[in-house]
């Protein structure tokens, strides 16, 4: 059985990689849909910069992070004038790092399905006079539906897996920043060879239904069959 401990940290992770999932989902659909429709000469370096993540070691973005929201950081500073707390070594300070880590993660697959999208759906939303958000939230997210489930599920997923980001950004602080990959890092290095199997064979289990869920319900493919 896992310990208080361990349901403690994987609370924690789930309860960091939903919000990290809604926020991207607010933020990362807009910038998705103008990746995937501009053809300004920024399109490549905010794309490069949208894929960072995938290619920078984690410890490299979780320092680069950790002084921006240092004391003597840009974010640190900002923070401070609005009479906030500090963001290092707090969950707040979690969620913004693992939303700038998961970022490629909800954005490619969105950007790619409105690409596939193409652009006769919406012309033909602007002859029967739909505004381009009616045509947005009435043409674009039902065919787009397969790529928002998508982008969910991976930014879920590889926030839950988050280690050298989050270890740095947030440390090892019980039921505040202690997440399950830290967790069973602790198991470990202290030995406790059992209770890291069960944490991990926990979160294997977690992700393979995550994904055959997936697999089962997502838009469509009933239809293909």
């Amino acid at each position: 059985m896992l310990s208080a401990d361990d349901l403690q940290a994987l609370g924690l992770t789930l309860r960091l990689a939903a919000i990290v999932t809604g926020l991207l989902l607010l933020l990362g659909t807009p910038l998705a849909w103008w990746l995937a429709r501009t053809r300004s000469v920024w399109k490549g370096p905010v794309a490069a910069l949208v894929a960072l993540p995938l290619v920078l070691p984690p410890t490299v973005l979780g320092f680069y992070l950790l002084l921006a929201m240092g004391p003597a950081g840009p974010v640190g500073q900002f923070v401070r004038e609005l009479g906030l707390g500090p963001l290092p070594f707090t969950f707040e300070g979690l969620v913004i790092a693992s939303v700038f880590y998961s970022l490629p993660f909800m954005v490619q697959p969105l950007q790619s399905a409105f690409e596939a999208i193409g652009e006769r759906p919406l012309e033909v939303a602007a002859t029967l006079r739909a505004s381009p958000l009616d045509a947005f939230f009435t043409v674009v997210v039902p065919l787009a539906a397969p790529g928002f489930l998508t982008a969910s599920v991976l930014t879920f997923a590889h926030t839950v897996g988050e280690f050298g980001v989050v270890l740095m950004i947030g440390g090892n602080l019980p039921g505040e920043t202690r997440v399950v990959s830290v967790q069973i890092y602790d198991h470990v290095e202290a030995m406790e060879y059992a209770q890291a199997h069960r944490l991990s064979a926990a979160m294997v289990a977690f992700s393979f239904l995550v994904l055959l869920a997936m697999q089962i319900w997502r838009p469509g493919a009933k239809r293909r069959a």
